[in-house]
């Protein structure tokens, strides 16, 4: 294993990295206090090679690993990559490319939803891992030999995981399903957090229109400030205080203050007359520029039973075939399609189309039913 702390020693280590036909990746971070993760360690493997780059080193230049990042001849496996392209997207403004996320193709050969890195490990290599450097906190200096070998090991026995997954996923012909899945992960737009969207990733609490405009802008306003100061959102106002706010709409500063969810102090501050502006800019929107508000349609006594018979089939199909029912579909697809045969369901797409989309519309005009033969639940046609 060798540690890396210089720019000469990175280079060497990409150089014969760029050679691979894949590595692994982890990263290691710390984000209670900060919008932006703290990078504090990259773990990376091959066949040949073992490395822990430690960002933290003075004068380190990471630009041999944002290339090799990038390099198309080479697949990077991470498990549960989400964050940590996120931190490549942030340092480099590229997504690593092409991806094989561990936890996504688990799923997809039936290992169970959303698998540990450790469950993972048990089950492939037979490997238990010490979990005793979990918490570490990886900003601190020096790292112990220990702290070293956890992290470190992040990579190695994921090595044997993506060569396990990758053979099954080609035996199966599911490779196909797999590279779906990762186009959400490898698009820009996925890590590229424009203020103005950031009400979206909100769950809607607000009771009208104009109460979404006032979020919409809200929203945006602690965005922004919590990118400026990189302190956690919830440190500039928590999600209840917004929705609060939004609904209440208040006037001005002391009618702020008096909400239940705002302290006096923060109506009183600056920080206080910017969210009076923003409210103000939120009830100046036009309303036709606003989303409507999703309601969801209540199912009917039929359309429950409906759900529920799509139900056994999601789950019928996803154990014969050894794919995580969420992978497929899910309680909301479910009711969405119990009401209608084009709802906009990742269901009625691609391989889940083939694997549980059409049977299920079959099913629902009839031309299937479902039975149970040795001890399976099994569709046959309709007589």
């Amino acid at each position: 294993m060798q540690i890396i702390t210089s720019t000469n020693d990175l280079t060497t280590l990409c150089s014969k990295l760029h050679n691979s036909d894949y590595v692994t990746v982890d990263t290691e971070f710390m984000r209670e206090s900060t919008y932006w993760p703290d990078l504090c360690l990259i773990q990376i493997a091959s066949d040949t090679e073992e490395a822990i780059i430690d960002p933290l080193s003075k004068d380190l230049d990471m630009s041999a690993l944002y290339e090799l990042m990038a390099d198309t001849s080479v697949v990077k496996v991470f498990h549960a990559a989400r964050q940590d392209i996120e931190i490549f997207f942030n340092l480099s403004g590229k997504v690593p490319t092409p991806l094989f996320d561990t936890q996504v193709a688990a799923m997809v050969c039936g290992f169970g939803e959303q698998i540990s890195y450790s469950m993972l490990v048990q089950k492939i290599t037979k490997t238990e891992l010490d979990k005793s450097s979990r918490f570490t906190d990886w900003a601190k200096r020096p790292l112990s030999e220990k702290q070293l070998n956890y992290a470190i090991g992040d990579v190695t026995h994921l090595r044997d995981i993506y060569k396990r997954l990758k053979n099954d996923l080609e035996k199966s012909n599911r490779s196909s399903w797999l590279d779906e899945e990762m186009k959400l992960l490898t698009s820009k737009e996925t890590y590229d957090i424009q203020p103005v969207d950031a009400w979206k990733r909100m769950k809607m609490r607000v009771k009208s229109r104009k109460a979404l405009g006032i979020l919409m802008e809200l929203a945006a306003w602690r965005e922004k400030l919590a990118q400026s100061a990189n302190i956690p959102r919830g440190r500039v106002l928590k999600d209840d205080a917004l929705f609060d706010i939004a609904n209440q709409a208040p006037k001005n500063t002391k009618d702020l203050g008096q909400l239940r969810a705002v302290s006096e102090g923060f109506a009183r501050s600056d920080k206080g007359k910017q969210v009076i502006s923003a409210i103000e800019r939120g009830k100046a929107k036009d309303l036709d520029s606003i989303p409507p508000l999703k309601k969801g349609t209540p199912l009917d006594a039929q359309a429950m039973a409906i759900c529920e018979l799509l139900r056994v089939l999601l789950k019928a199909i996803a154990a014969n075939n050894g794919v995580a029912p969420k992978m497929i579909a899910s309680t909301n697809d479910l009711e969405k399609l119990a009401l209608s045969d084009e709802a906009d369901i990742p269901a009625l797409n691609g391989w889940r189309y083939e694997l549980f989309g059409l049977p299920a519309l079959r099913i629902k005009r009839g031309e299937l039913l479902l039975t149970v033969k040795d001890q399976k639940v099994q569709t046959i046609e309709h007589p």
